[in-house]
């Protein structure tokens, strides 16, 4: 399976986080070429400021595993992940994270605070017209007082 339909898997979680009224943000977790854990943004819902899909989505793969250590596993997430979760991903011992489009305000792995170690490969750009959609459709409609999220 591929980088893409692993990505469309964290979109799937991202749209799920919209009929929510959240910040359209998912994630999915990769071990083996099969999906361990999967989260989107739970913030509004669960009044919890690290409801972040990445945190949610890596609590449900060592849940899956039985183990914190994610080693060689696989993080798709369609935003680039905040300080916080890039350093939740690096803490999790995740190999890689793949994510759709980059975050220049808050961005932790690449954007603006760069937190990464070299064991951490970072790939970006992987369906970023679709990601882009969505955070553009939830954030014009937060704008639009008529409308209603």
């Amino acid at each position: 399976m591929t980088d893409a339909y692993f990505m469309g898997e964290a979109v799937k979680e991202a749209e799920l986080a919209l009929e929510k009224k959240e910040v359209p943000i998912g994630a999915v977790i990769v071990l083996d070429n099969k999906i361990i854990g999967r989260g989107h943004n739970r913030v509004e819902s669960l009044n919890d400021p690290t409801a972040h899909a990445e945190i949610i989505a890596i609590t449900s793969a060592a849940n899956t595993l039985n183990n914190w250590r994610l080693n060689d596993a696989i993080i798709y997430v369609t935003v680039e992940p905040c300080p916080m979760c890039a350093g939740a991903i690096m803490l999790a011992r995740i190999s890689k994270c793949v994510f759709g489009i980059a975050d220049p305000l808050a961005g932790g792995l690449v954007s603006s605070y760069k937190i990464k170690t070299p064991k951490l490969e970072v790939v970006s750009g992987i369906l970023e017209p679709i990601c882009k959609s969505l955070m553009e459709e939830f954030f014009k409609k937060l704008r639009n007082k008529n409308t209603k999220i």
